[in-house]
């Protein structure tokens, strides 16, 4: 059985070769004339431009139109699917950040049983560093505790 379809496939192939070539087209007149023998050549017309379809990026030049086409094209998709890609790829687990926020709590712990400090402290800022409104700035203000 694939002995008859490689058969098949060379026939197809020669065939595909032969549309390659360049050949010439001739062209036999059905007549009852005498002349019926003599054949004449075709000779193509030129191409013929196809219309031009606006792609809406430039209505006056049809290369720029189509070159900005192109760009957009590549950098929306390509760039873009590779760069979404990326972000997917090296996003934080947001699931696992609730057990390394667990781990690094005892870590902590760990560190400042060792070191002998207490295990929360209290003043975690220096309070040199905060700075405070008087009772003059605060006025009449509610101060909710």
């Amino acid at each position: 059985m694939a002995g008859i379809c490689r058969l098949g496939t060379l026939h197809t192939l020669k065939n595909g070769m032969n549309l390659l070539r360049l050949q010439k087209i001739t062209c036999r007149a059905i007549t009852t004339s005498p002349k019926k023998d003599d054949s004449t050549n075709i000779i193509e017309s030129p191409e013929k431009k196809k219309p031009w379809i606006n792609y809406g990026f430039d209505e006056t030049n049809e290369l720029d139109d189509r070159r900005k086409m192109h760009e957009l094209f590549f950098m929306g998709i390509t760039i873009g699917m590779i760069l979404t890609g990326y972000v997917l790829m090296y996003k934080p687990d947001l699931r696992s950040m609730a057990t390394w926020a667990q781990r690094e709590a005892y870590l902590q712990l760990r560190y400042r049983e060792e070191h002998g400090l207490p295990p929360i402290d209290m003043n975690l800022i220096d309070p040199a560093k905060i700075v405070l409104p008087t009772d003059e700035e605060l006025g009449d203000t509610e101060i909710i505790i």
